[in-house]
C-alpha cells in the first residue's frame, strides 16, 4: 500500500476491475458494488474517467484520494500506550517540522535525501524526515522503485520499510490510506545562510508538474478575462450569460501570473481557501475544476495526452501580457471592434502545444452581415476553437457555454469521492446531448439562458446520482453547523419539456459514437430550428467553414442553432454552437456589452446620425400620411377634448410603408407662449378627497426602527466591546444617498419632515433653511469625500458623540475603490465607508439599507448575519399585525396578478409594440434595439396624444398605428384630470435608461403636445438623475395651491411632491437610485427597459418602481359591501409562506388575492381592441364616451360606493383622509379597496359577463373617467383618489415577461435564482435552488454560502488568513422591499437612539422629602452655614434627632422624642411594596457617577480588569480565621484579591498567610489616595451594582471590597474581576444586612488590632493607625455638594467621592465621632430651618463613616433583616458617641429593581416556590402541626411584629403619647405604633421618661443589664401588652422569672408563641402579656 505504481507491468483492463470489485466489496458493507462485467462493458468507450478537469493541488493535499478510485476506508493503528501523539512530533516525542529543524544540523545517510512531508492538520509547515532516494522519481517522474525506505530525523529511528507504518510513527493522523505519493511533496535543501528551505515539488509523474502549470494559465487567463469584460458576467437575457462568470474566476484562484521555474511552479497555483474550518454559512465547494492529474495505483487506463486534450486547448499557452492585451481591446464601442476582439482571443489562444494535433483556420466571408442581416455567435464548446481569419469583425465568439460546461464538471470536493462507487460528472457527450435537448425546445423568439442549461445539468447530474448523494447527505447532516443546504433533485425544470425524459446514463453511459445520431434524433424534432453537423464532418474548422457557407447561400434562414460536433475513435469529443437566428443574434450580441458600454454604444448611434433614418420611417403613417403633417394640420381652437373612437382593426393590420418625411422630428421646439387656460378658483372648485400622508410614520416603520435599536443594543451588550453605548451622550448622523438630486433631496424632505434633527438637539428653532437639512445628506459624488472626512475627524476629536453613517441604496456602488476609475464616481462607497478609519473608529457605526442585500451577502461579507435586520411580515393570515391603513404591493404581488386568469393582470407585455419593434429590428441590423424600440414607443405616444386629443382630422384611423396599451395610457392621462374639481390627475412612468434617448423623448413629446395645444393639459418631465426636478410654473402653482404653501420661491424637488398632477415622467439613468413616486403614479411603462443583463437586483429594482402601498379603507360594520362574498375563499391564498418577519420578498405568496384582482380590474385594464363602439353621448357641455353597459358600472366610479344601490351624485363623496378608520369586523379588510362592479350576476366571478360587459370591466379610462347618460354633475369623484386604493399597472418588454412570470421548480420566481448581482459569480454549480419556504435570514445565509464577489467587488479584499469571518462589529444591514417606508423607520431610530443614549446618562434618583419634620423651626443656629467642619463641643449641646426622616422608612415605628409631634397618627397602613412605588426623578449622569457592569469606557478598562489584549486579571483566594465572643466559634472568612491589589494586604513572608489587611497612618495624606477602606456589602446585584467607583474617585487609588455571600462568590468574580471580595462564611448564606454590618465591623476592629501590632513590631507608633471605613450602599450613585452664595442662596453642583471623602478625612476632630454620615438627596433641598445648619446629631443611613475604634463596644445586631441602621444608631447614641451628619453633602441613590437586601421571599417548606402566605401564619403555637416556612426566624419575626402590631399592642396604635417601651434595641412593629428606645447599659444617654406612661413592653433577648429594678422605673398603662422574645422556651422562662414580671404582668398557656419554622431551623420564641 502506498507504493509507486512507475515501473509496474499494465494489467490488463479486465483485471483491474475484478480488483477493484473484490476490493470495493471487502471494505464495502453497504452499498453493493457495481457488477464487473457492467463495469467492464458499459465503459469500455469511455477512455478516461476525468476528463476535462484539473488538478487542485491543496484539494488533493486535503481530501482523501486524487484519483477516481473508490476512497479506501483507512483505519489508522492505534498508538503504543504512553507515546506522543502531537501533531508535528514523532511517537518518541521529537519535534519533525520544518520550522523547528531548519537550523538544526541534521545527520542524513548516504544514498537518503531529504524530503518535507504534507501532514493534514499542520498546513504551515512541513515534516522533515530522510528517504533512500531510489524509492522516490527523478526530475520527469520516473525511475521510482516500489516500496519505502525512510528514517525519523527525530528520534533517529532508522529503517522504516512501509510508508503506512512511517506515516503513524510521525503522527499523520490520515482519514484514508498512506500513500507515499500523496503525502511526500517537496524536496528539501539548505540555502546561503544554511537554513532549511522548501525546494522544487517531488515530481511523482512527467506531467504532473505541467498540468498543474497548465491550470495555472488557464486560471490566470480565465481571471483577466472575467476582470477585463464585465459582461462576460452579466446575465443576458437570452444569451448564455446566466449564472456564468468565466468558471475559474473564483476567488481561491490566485490571481497575479506565478513565476515559473524550470517548467514548474514555484508555489502552487490554484489555492483552495480554507472554507473547511469557515463557520455556519460557508459553503464547501472546491475549485473549479476537479482532478486532471493521474489516478493512483491500479487504474491503468489514464494517458496524459488525453488529460491534456481535455483542458481547453485554447487556454493552455497563452501567455498572460497577450491576454490582458487583447482583452483590454474589449471595451471598445462598435461591433466590429468587439468581434474582432473576441476573435483576436479565440486565434491567440489557440494551442500550439503538441497535445492536440493543430486545426485548420477558418475563413470568415466577407459581407456576412450584410448578406445575413445579422452577426453569427460562436459559443465554444469542448476542445479548442480553430482561428479565425478574413472577415472576423462580423462574427462574435463567447466563452459562456464552455464555462458552463467547465463548472458543471467540476464536482465539490464533498462529492468527488463516496463508497465503492465514486460520483462522476456528467460526461461531455452527456453535456452536448442535453445542449441540443435544451436548444431545441427553446421557442423562436427565445433567447438561450445559460441559467436554465446550468440547472438541466444539475438535475441530471442529480438524478443518475440520487442514492449516492441521499447516503452522503444523512452522515452531514447531524454535524452540519446552522442551516444545510442540501442539493435535492427538482421536481421539474424550466426549459426541459417533461415529454423528454433525460437520458438514463447513470445506468448505459453515452458513448462517442452514439451521441451523433441521437443528438440527430433530438433536432429532428424541431424542424430547421436546430441543425447538427456530426457524422459528416470531421474536424470543429470544417463545421465552421460548413456554417458559413451555408449562411451565406441562405440555408440557414429557418436555423436559429447549429451544433457542430466532431468524434472520432481515440479523441476527445469536441463541440461548439453556432447561433444563427436573428432575434437570437442580436440579443447575444448586446448582451456582451456591459451596461455603461450599451448606453456608450446608443449615444454614439444617435449622435452620429444612423438612427436617423429608422425616425423618417416610423414617421410614415402609410395610407394615412406623414405624421408632421398631421401635426401641422391640427385644430388647436377647440377647448374640449373630442370622443375616441374604438375600432375593431386589429394592431397586427397596419402597414409599414416607407415615405420620407420633410420634417426632422428632432427638430427642438420651444413651449408655446400661448397665455395659460384660465381655471377656476372658486371654493366649489376644491377636491375634498386630496390628502398627502408620505409625512406620516407608520406602526410598522416605528416596529423597524426598535428592531434596529435593539440590535444596536446588542452589539454593545457582547462581550466584544465593539461599542461602548454608555460613553456617548449625543448621536450625530450623514446619510449617504447615490448621486441623484432627486433621491438627495427627496431624502432631505424625509429628514425636514420626521422632525429628528430637532429631537436630537442639531436645530433650536422650527423653521429652519433647506441648507441646513441638506448638511446631513451627502450625494456619493466627488464632493462626498471632504463630508465624510470632515465627520471622521469629527468622530475622532469628539469621542464622546456616536456617529451613524447610513448608507442608504447601498447596493448601487458596491465596486472596489482600486478597480473603479476615478472619473467614474464608482468605487467611493469602498474608498470611504471601508476604509481604516472609519472601521476603527469606535464610535461610528454604520447602516446599510438596501432593498436588494444579496448584493452584500456573500462569502467575504463585512456584515454579520445576526447584524442583519429584515423588514417584517405586515400580515399573518391576514391579520394586520400592525394596524396599517396600508397595505405593501411589490414585485411578488405583481406576479401574483398575473396567475389570477380571472381577470386583466397587473403586469402584463404589448404584444402589438412587440411584434412592430421585431420587424424593425429585422429591417435595421445595425441599429441598438434600444434605439428602435425607443423610437417606435414615442411614436406611439404621439399616435395616442393625437388620436386622444380628436384634434387630427380622421383621428378615427389613427388608434391603428398605436397599440391599445399605449392609447388606454394616453386617454387615461387626458380624461382623468376632467373629473376632479381641482383638476387632480395621475402619473404615467415612461423608463427610458438611456440619457440621450431620454431627452430626445422629451423633446419629441413636448413638440407633439404643444402642436396640440394640450401644454395645460399634463406636464412632461425629464427625470435625469444628474439634474434637478424642472416643471413649468403653471403646473408648479397648481401644486402650491394643493399643498397649500405660501412660499413665492418654493419649487418641488421630488416626484413625491407631484402628488396627484397629470404628468408623462421619463425616468432615465443606467438604473433606478432609490427616487420614491408619488401614490398617483397609474402606470409604469417598462417597455424599454433592458432585457440583457438579467441579474436579480437589476430586474428587481426596475420592477420596485411599481411598488405601492395600497390604502385600506375601513368599511362600515354593519353593510360589507356588494363584493366582500367574493373573499370568503380567501384565507389560504392569502397566508405568507414566510413566518420570520419576510414579506417584503419576492418569494412570497400575495397577500392581494386573485378575487381581488377581479375587482381592481376596472380602473387597471386596458381598453380592449374588440370593445363595442358605442356612439357619443353628449350632455351638458362634456364630451363624453359611453359604453351601452356602462350605466351597470356607475359605483366603480368611487372607491366609496359601498351600498347596493349607487347614491345620488349630486350628494358629496366621501372622504376617505378625514374619516376615522372604523373596526373591521370581517376578514377581509381590502374588500371595499376594490368597489365590485354592481351587475344582476350575484359573484362576477363564476358567472360570465355579457361580451361587451366582459371587455369593458377591462378598461380604466372609459368606464371609471367617463360620465354616465343619467348624471347630471359634470364632476365625479376625484380619479386621484380612487387611485390611491389600486397599484400602478406594469407593461414590460416579452422576454422580461416570459422570464419574470415563469417560475422554477420550487414555485419561485425564475428572476430569484438568478445571479444576484453582476459583481458577484457563483461558488459552485453544485448549489440548491431557493426555496419558497426560505425566510430573509436564510435566504441571506444561502446567498452568503454560495456566491463569491468578484474583484471588482469591494468585499473581495475583505479576506484575513486564519480567520473564518471578517465581519466589521459595527456595521448593520437593513433590507426591505422598495419603497415601503425605509427612510422613515432609520429617521424614527436615530431618534429614539438619541432618546436611548439620553436614557442611558440619565438614571432613576430616589426623590423624596425627609419625612415626619415638624412645622416649627428652632431658632438656634449652632455651626455658622459655610463652616466646613463639625465642632465636637458644638455637637455635645446640639439635641439628638430620634426622629426618623428617611423616606424609605415611612413604614416604620416612629421614635418617640418628647416635645415632639407626630402626623403619623393620619397615616394609613403602608404595604411592603411601598418602595416599588417610590417617587423617582431621572437625573443625567455626572462625570462622577457610580456606574454598573454595562458601563465599558476605555479609562476604566484597567480598573475594571478588562483588557481585551490581557487575559482576565488573575485573583488569589486567601482564608482568614477570626473568632468573636458573639459568633460562639471560631469562622473561617475568605478574601479574593487579584494580583493587582495584593500590595493593600500584608502577608506572611514564609508562607504567604494573609496577615491583615493595611491601614495608613492618620498623618498620611496625598492628594491622589484616599485613605479609608470602602465595605460594600452586596447580594444579587452582580450585574447592576455600582461597584465601578473609577469616575466616582476622580481616578484616585482607593481600597474598596466588596462583601458578598459564599454561594454568590463566582458569579461576582466573573463579572468583577479586578475587585477584592470578602467572602462572608456558608452560615451567614441566608442573614441579612445585619450580619454582614456585624462582620465587616468586628472584622475591621480585628483588623486595626492586627496593624497596630504590625506597626508596633515595625517600631512605628501605634496609636496613629487610621481607624475608620467607610459602610456603603450599593446603589450610590453620585454625590453632592451645597455652595452658598451670598445673592442666590444654595446651589447644589455634583462633586467627586474622592471630593467628600477628603473632606471628611480632612476634619480636625474626625477621632471624636463614633459615626459620620451624610444627607440624602432631595431635589427640594433639605427641609425648613436645617438648611442653613450644616451639621446635625440624627438617624443616619446608607453611607456611613464609622469609627471602628470608638465604636469597638456596641455591635451591629447580626440576627437583623430590618432596620439595623436605625437600631445601631440609637445604641451607638446611648453610649455616649457622637454621630454627626454632614448637611452639605448628599448623596443620590439610584432606583435598582433587581437583588438587594430588601428582597425578601417567604416559601414554604413544602416548595420552593414563593407562596402567598399571611403575617398571621408567620407564627404558631409551639408543638402545633403548622405549615412551616423556609425563611429565617428573625426574618418571620421582624414581619410579624410589623405587619401585626395593633392586635399585639392594641392600646398603642396610634397613641403617640404613650409609646411602647423597647429596652436596648429596635424593632419596628408599624406605622402606627410608636417606640421609645432606652438602653440598660450603667451611665448610658436615655431620654427623661418621668411621667410618661407606656403602652407596652418589648423585650427583645434581654442580658444581663435588664434587671427588675431597672424595669421598675418605668410606668405602664394598664392593660399595657408584654411581649419577651427568646431563642428558646426554656431561656424564655428565665428571663420571666429573673425579671419578677408575673408580678407585674399576667400571663396565659396559650400567650406563647413561636415563629413557624421547623425545630432545626431553630425558631424564635415569645410570650405576650397584660399589665395587671
Amino acid at each position: 500500500m502506498g507504493n509507486s505504481y512507475a515501473g509496474q507491468l499494465r494489467t490488463t483492463r479486465f483485471e483491474e476491475v475484478l480488483h477493484n470489485s473484490i476490493e470495493a466489496s471487502l471494505r464495502s458493507n453497504t452499498v453493493v458494488p457495481r457488477p464487473v462485467f457492467s463495469q467492464l462493458y458499459l465503459e469500455t468507450e469511455q477512455p478516461s474517467a476525468h476528463d476535462g478537469r484539473a488538478e487542485n493541488e491543496d484539494e488533493d493535499d486535503e481530501d482523501g484520494s486524487a484519483s477516481n478510485s473508490p476512497p479506501l476506508p483507512y483505519q489508522m493503528k492505534p498508538p503504543p500506550e504512553g507515546c506522543c501523539t502531537t501533531d508535528g512530533f514523532c511517537q518518541a516525542g521529537r519535534d519533525l517540522r520544518q520550522s523547528s529543524l531548519a537550523s538544526e544540523s541534521l545527520e542524513v545517510p548516504p544514498g537518503f535525501m531529504l524530503v518535507g512531508i504534507k501532514s493534514p492538520s499542520l498546513s504551515e509547515t512541513l515534516l522533515v524526515c530522510a528517504v533512500d532516494r531510489r524509492f522516490l522519481p527523478d526530475e520527469r517522474g520516473r525511475n521510482a522503485l516500489l516500496g519505502f525506505s525512510g528514517n525519523c530525523m527525530g528520534c533517529g529511528e532508522k529503517g522504516f520499510r512501509y510508508f503506512t507504518e512511517f506515516s503513524n510513527h510521525i503522527n499523520l493522523k490520515l482519514s484514508t490510506q498512506p500513500k507515499k505519493q500523496k503525502h511526500l511533496k517537496y524536496h528539501l535543501y539548505r540555502n546561503t545562510q544554511g537554513m532549511l528551505v522548501k525546494g522544487a515539488p517531488i515530481c511523482w509523474r512527467g506531467h504532473d508538474g505541467r498540468m498543474r502549470q497548465m491550470g495555472s494559465i488557464l486560471a490566470e487567463n480565465h481571471v483577466t478575462s472575467d476582470e477585463q469584460l464585465p459582461n462576460l458576467a452579466s446575465h443576458t437575457p437570452g444569451s448564455y450569460t446566466g449564472s456564468h462568470v468565466d468558471p475559474t474566476a473564483l476567488p481561491q484562484i490566485a490571481e497575479p501570473p506565478q513565476t515559473l521555474t524550470n517548467g514548474n511552479h514555484a508555489a502552487p497555483s490554484v489555492t483552495q481557501p480554507p472554507l473547511n474550518q469557515s463557520g455556519p454559512g460557508r459553503p464547501s465547494v472546491t475549485g473549479t475544476h476537479a482532478n486532471a492529474g493521474p489516478p493512483k495505483k491500479r487504474h491503468k487506463g489514464w494517458s496524459p495526452e488525453l488529460a491534456a486534450n481535455s483542458l481547453p486547448e485554447s487556454t493552455l499557452k497563452t501567455p498572460p501580457s497577450s491576454v490582458s492585451a487583447t482583452l483590454s481591446a474589449s471595451s471598445a464601442v462598435t461591433h466590429g471592434t468587439r468581434s474582432e476582439a473576441a476573435a483576436l482571443l479565440s486565434s491567440s489562444q489557440r494551442s500550439s502545444t503538441p497535445l492536440a494535433p493543430p486545426e485548420l483556420s477558418v475563413t470568415v466571408p466577407d459581407q456576412l452581415l450584410h448578406t445575413c442581416r445579422l452577426q453569427p455567435v460562436v459559443f465554444k464548446g469542448h476542445g479548442p476553437l480553430p482561428q479565425l481569419t478574413g472577415n472576423v469583425g462580423e462574427v462574435l465568439v463567447s466563452s459562456l457555454l464552455q464555462s458552463c460546461y467547465l463548472s458543471s464538471q467540476a464536482l465539490p470536493r464533498v462529492y468527488q469521492h463516496y463508497g465503492p462507487s465514486p460520483i462522476q460528472p456528467l460526461s461531455t457527450e452527456m453535456q452536448i446531448l442535453l445542449t441540443v435537448y435544451y436548444l431545441v425546445q427553446l421557442g423562436p423568439d427565445q433567447v438561450p439562458l445559460i441559467e436554465d442549461l446550468e440547472q438541466i445539468f444539475m438535475r441530471s447530474w442529480r438524478e443518475s446520482h440520487l442514492s449516492e448523494i441521499r447516503q452522503y447527505q444523512q452522515p452531514q447532516t447531524p454535524a452540519s453547523h446552522g442551516r444545510h443546504f442540501v442539493v435535492e433533485p427538482p421536481s421539474t425544470l424550466p426549459g426541459l419539456p417533461q415529454h423528454l425524459s433525460l437520458p438514463p446514463h447513470s445506468q448505459q453511459p453515452l458513448t462517442p459514437s452514439q451521441l451523433p445520431w441521437l443528438a440527430q434524433l433530438a433536432a429532428s424534432s424541431c424542424g430547421e430550428g436546430v441543425v447538427l453537423l456530426g457524422d459528416q464532418i470531421k474536424s470543429l474548422a470544417q463545421g465552421l467553414q460548413q456554417t458559413f457557407s451555408r449562411l451565406m447561400e441562405g440555408r440557414l434562414e429557418n436555423t436559429n442553432y447549429v451544433v457542430i460536433i466532431v468524434t472520432a475513435p481515440g479523441q476527445e469529443t469536441q463541440s461548439c454552437v453556432v447561433v444563427t437566428g436573428k432575434h437570437q443574434c442580436r440579443a447575444l450580441a448586446e448582451s456582451m456589452y456591459s451596461p455603461t458600454e450599451g448606453l456608450k454604444e446608443i449615444n454614439h448611434q444617435l449622435s452620429t446620425g444612423v438612427a436617423q433614418e429608422l425616425i423618417h420611417f416610423c414617421n410614415s403613417l402609410g395610407q394615412d400620411g406623414d405624421m408632421d403633417s398631421l401635426l401641422d394640420s391640427a385644430t388647436v381652437d377647440s377647448n374640449e377634448l373630442s370622443p375616441l373612437l374604438s375600432s375593431q382593426e386589429s394592431a397586427e393590420d397596419k402597414s409599414l410603408k416607407s415615405t420620407n418625411s420633410p420634417k426632422d422630428s428632432l427638430t427642438q421646439c420651444s413651449k408655446d407662449s400661448s397665455s395659460p387656460k384660465e381655471r377656476a378658483s372658486s371654493p366649489k372648485d376644491a377636491c375634498s378627497e386630496y390628502s398627502v400622508e408620505w409625512r406620516e410614520v407608520r406602526p410598522i416603520q416605528l416596529a423597524v426602527a426598535r428592531k434596529l435599536l435593539s440590535h444596536v443594543c446588542a452589539i454593545a451588550d457582547s462581550s466584544t466591546q465593539n461599542l461602548d453605548l454608555g460613553s456617548f451622550d449625543r448621536v450625530s448622523f450623514l446619510i449617504l444617498v447615490p448621486p441623484s438630486e432627486v433621491t438627495f433631496q427627496q431624502t432631505v424632505l424625509h429628514l425636514r419632515s420626521s422632525g429628528v434633527l430637532q429631537e436630537l438637539g442639531s436645530l433650536d428653532q422650527e423653521s429652519v433653511s433647506q441648507g441646513e437639512f441638506e448638511r446631513y445628506v451627502v450625494k456619493m459624488d466627488q464632493s462626498a469625500q471632504a463630508r465624510i472626512d470632515s465627520l471622521i475627524q469629527e468622530a475622532y476629536s469628539n469621542t464622546y458623540t456616536l456617529h451613524i453613517l447610513v448608507h442608504d441604496h447601498a447596493h448601487w456602488d458596491i465596486s472596489s475603490s482600486s478597480y473603479s476609475a476615478s472619473d467614474s464616481g464608482l468605487g467611493l462607497v469602498d474608498k470611504l465607508l471601508n476604509s481604516r478609519r472609519v472601521r476603527d473608529a469606535p464610535n461610528i457605526l454604520i447602516l446599510h439599507v438596501t432593498s436588494f442585500p444579496f448584493t452584500l451577502q456573500t462569502q467575504y461579507t463585512r456584515i454579520s448575519p445576526y447584524n442583519e435586520i429584515h423588514w417584517p411580515s405586515a400580515f399573518s393570515n391576514d391579520v394586520d399585525l400592525y394596524h396599517e391603513r396600508t397595505r405593501y404591493f411589490g414585485v411578488s404581488e405583481l406576479l401574483e396578478s398575473t396567475r389570477s386568469g380571472s381577470s386583466l393582470p397587473l403586469m402584463r407585455h404589448d404584444s402589438s409594440f412587440e411584434s412592430m419593434a421585431s420587424a424593425l429590428e429585422e429591417r435595421f441590423p445595425k441599429l441598438h434595439s434600444a434605439v428602435i424600440r425607443t423610437t417606435v414607443l414615442i411614436q406611439h405616444y404621439c399616435i395616442a396624444l393625437m388620436a386622444a386629443s380628436g384634434r387630427i382630422g380622421g383621428s378615427h384611423n389613427l388608434h391603428k398605428h398605436t397599440s391599445v396599451e399605449t392609447l388606454e395610457i394616453v386617454q387615461s392621462l387626458l380624461t382623468a384630470a376632467q373629473q376632479c374639481p381641482a383638476h387632480h390627475g395621475h402619473m404615467v412612468l415612461l423608463r427610458i435608461p438611456s440619457l440621450a434617448l431620454a431627452a430626445w423623448a422629451h423633446r419629441r413629446l413636448i413638440r407633439v403636445r404643444r402642436q396640440l395645444g394640450l401644454e395645460e393639459s399634463f406636464e412632461i418631465i425629464l427625470g435625469n438623475p444628474n439634474q434637478a426636478l424642472n416643471i413649468g410654473q403653471t403646473f408648479t402653482d397648481q401644486i402650491k395651491k394643493w399643498l397649500q404653501i405660501e412660499d413665492n420661491e418654493w419649487v418641488p424637488r421630488t416626484y413625491l411632491e407631484l402628488e396627484a398632477l397629470p404628468c408623462i415622467l421619463i425616468l432615465s439613468g443606467a438604473e433606478p437610485l432609490g427616487e420614491s413616486l408619488p401614490r398617483s403614479l397609474k402606470y409604469c411603462d417598462l417597455r424599454l427597459i433592458s432585457c440583457s443583463y438579467l441579474q436579480r437586483t437589476t430586474l428587481e429594482q426596475e420592477l420596485g418602481l411599481a411598488a405601492y402601498l395600497v390604502k385600506e379603507e375601513s368599511r362600515p360594520p354593519h353593510n360589507p359591501g356588494p363584493g366582500s362574498d367574493l373573499l370568503e375563499s380567501d384565507a389560504d391564498k392569502l397566508s405568507s409562506t414566510d413566518n420570520e418577519e419576510d414579506e417584503g420578498q419576492e418569494n412570497e405568496d400575495s397577500p392581494l388575492s386573485s378575487s381581488q384582482q377581479l375587482q381592481s380590474c376596472p380602473d387597471t385594464g386596458a381598453l380592449d381592441s374588440l370593445s363595442t363602439t358605442s356612439p357619443n353621448v353628449q350632455k351638458g357641455s362634456v364630451d363624453t364616451v359611453q359604453s351601452p353597459s356602462q350605466a351597470q358600472f356607475k359605483s366603480q366610479t368611487s372607491s366609496q360606493s359601498f351600498q347596493a344601490t349607487p347614491p345620488p351624485l349630486t350628494q358629496p363623496p366621501a372622504v376617505p383622509s378625514l374619516n376615522p378608520p372604523l373596526p373591521q369586523t370581517n376578514h377581509q379588510p381590502q374588500a371595499q379597496t376594490f368597489p365590485q362592479p354592481l351587475s344582476e350576476t350575484p359573484n362576477p366571478q363564476t358567472q360570465p359577463l355579457p361580451p361587451a360587459q366582459s371587455h369593458r370591466q377591462h378598461s380604466k379610462s372609459t368606464s371609471s373617467g367617463s360620465l354616465s347618460p343619467r348624471s347630471s354633475s359634470p364632476h365625479l369623484s376625484c380619479s386621484w383618489a380612487r387611485g390611491v386604493s389600486r397599484p400602478p399597472s406594469v407593461l414590460l418588454p416579452r422576454a422580461l415577461y416570459d422570464i419574470i412570470t415563469a417560475s422554477d421548480s420550487s414555485g419561485l420566481p425564475r428572476c430569484t435564482s438568478f445571479l444576484p448581482h453582476m459583481s458577484v459569480v457563483w461558488a459552485s454549480s453544485f448549489r440548491p435552488l431557493l426555496s419558497k419556504m426560505m425566510t430573509c435570514t436564510e435566504q441571506s445565509l444561502y446567498y452568503r454560502q454560495w456566491t463569491v464577489p468578484r474583484s471588482l467587488h469591494m468585499d473581495s479584499s475583505n479576506r484575513t488568513e486564519g480567520r473564518s469571518d471578517n465581519f466589521h462589529p459595527r456595521r448593520l444591514l437593513l433590507s426591505g422591499p422598495p419603497q415601503v417606508g425605509k427612510t422613515g423607520a432609520y429617521l424614527h431610530f436615530l431618534g429614539i437612539l438619541s432618546r436611548m443614549l439620553i436614557r442611558l446618562m440619565e438614571v432613576d434618583i430616589y426623590d423624596e422629602e425627609d419625612i415626619n419634620y415638624t412645622a416649627q423651626t428652632e431658632g438656634v443656629q449652632y455651626h455658622p452655614p459655610n463652616a466646613p467642619w463639625p465642632n465636637p463641643d458644638i455637637m455635645r449641646t446640639m439635641p439628638f434627632d430620634y426622629t426618623i426622616h428617611d423616606p424609605k422608612y415611612e413604614d416604620i415605628s416612629a421614635v418617640y422624642c418628647p416635645g415632639h409631634g407626630t402626623t403619623a397618627e393620619g397615616n394609613p397602613v403602608r404595604q411592603e411594596d411601598v418602595y416599588l412605588r417610590r417617587r423617582t426623578s431621572r437625573i443625567k449622569l455626572s462625570k462622577y457617577a457610580a456606574y454598573n457592569t454595562y458601563h465599558h469606557c476605555e479609562q476604566c478598562h484597567q480598573y475594571l480588569g478588562i483588557n481585551p489584549r490581557y487575559q482576565m486579571y488573575e485573583s488569589t483566594l486567601h482564608a482568614f480565621m477570626f473568632t468573636h465572643l458573639l459568633l460562639g466559634e471560631e469562622i473561617q472568612l475568605y478574601f479574593i484579591i487579584p494580583k493587582s491589589k495584593e500590595h493593600y494586604f500584608s502577608f506572611s513572608s514564609p508562607g504567604g498567610q494573609l496577615e491583615s489587611m493595611r491601614l495608613p497612618l492618620t498623618s498620611d495624606w496625598s492628594p491622589d489616595c484616599i485613605k479609608t477602606p470602602i465595605f460594600t456589602p452586596t447580594t444579587g446585584r452582580h450585574e447592576h451594582g455600582l461597584f465601578n467607583l473609577y469616575h466616582a474617585m476622580d481616578g484616585a487609588s482607593h481600597l474598596h471590597i466588596l462583601v458578598v455571600k459564599e454561594y454568590e462568590m463566582a458569579v461576582y468574580k466573573k463579572y468583577w474581576p479586578n475587585h477584592i471580595m470578602l467572602v462572608l462564611p456558608t452560615v451567614f448564606n441566608g442573614a441579612g444586612i445585619g450580619a454582614a454590618h456585624f462582620l465587616i465591623k468586628e472584622l475591621s476592629y480585628h483588623n486595626l488590632e492586627l496593624e497596630r501590632s504590625r506597626r508596633l513590631e515595625g517600631g512605628g507608633p501605634a496609636g496613629d493607625v487610621w481607624p475608620f471605613i467607610i459602610l456603603s450602599d450599593d446603589s450610590c450613585v453620585m454625590f453632592n455638594t451645597v455652595d452658598l452664595d451670598a445673592r442666590n442662596g444654595t446651589t447644589e453642583r455634583a462633586v467627586s467621592l474622592k471630593h467628600v471623602f477628603q473632606h471628611m478625612e480632612a476634619c480636625p476632630d474626625l477621632a471624636h465621632y463614633g459615626l459620620c454620615g451624610i444627607r440624602k438627596w432631595s431635589s427640594r433641598g433639605f427641609t425648613g430651618n436645617r438648611q442653613r445648619e450644616p451639621f446635625s446629631r440624627g438617624h443616619l443611613h446608607d453611607f456611613l463613616l464609622l469609627n471602628v475604634d470608638r465604636s469597638q463596644n456596641i455591635q451591629y445586631d447580626q440576627n437583623r433583616f430590618t432596620c439595623h441602621d436605625v437600631d445601631f444608631t440609637l445604641r451607638l447614641h446611648s453610649a455616649g458617641l457622637l454621630v454627626c451628619k454632614f448637611n452639605s453633602f448628599s448623596v443620590m441613590k439610584k432606583q435598582i429593581a433587581i437583588g438587594g437586601y430588601r428582597t425578601f421571599i417567604i416559601k414554604t417548606k413544602m416548595t420552593d416556590v414563593p407562596t402567598s402566605v399571611g403575617p398571621s401564619q408567620y407564627i404558631c403555637a409551639p408543638d402545633s402541626k403548622h405549615l412551616f416556612l423556609a425563611t429565617p426566624a428573625q426574618l418571620l419575626l421582624e414581619k410579624y411584629l410589623q405587619h401585626t402590631s395593633q392586635k399585639l399592642f392594641p392600646l398603642s396604635t396610634r397613641n403617640y403619647t404613650h409609646p411602647v417601651l423597647s429596652v436596648d434595641c429596635y424593632l419596628n412593629l408599624g406605622p402606627e405604633v410608636t417606640l421609645c428606645f432606652v438602653s440598660s447599659r450603667p451611665h448610658s444617654v436615655n431620654i427623661s421618661t418621668t411621667g410618661l406612661l407606656f403602652s407596652g413592653l418589648l423585650l427583645c433577648f434581654a442580658d444581663s443589664f435588664v434587671t427588675p429594678g431597672f424595669l421598675k422605673k418605668f410606668t405602664f398603662l394598664k392593660g399595657a401588652t408584654l411581649c419577651v422574645i427568646s431563642a428558646d422556651r426554656s431561656s424564655l422562662r428565665q428571663t420571666v422569672g429573673r425579671l419578677e414580671l408575673e408580678e407585674e404582668w399576667r400571663f396565659r398557656l396559650s400567650d406563647e408563641f413561636q415563629t413557624a419554622n421547623a425545630k432545626e431551623d431553630r425558631p424564635l420564641f415569645f410570650l405576650t402579656g397584660k399589665h395587671i
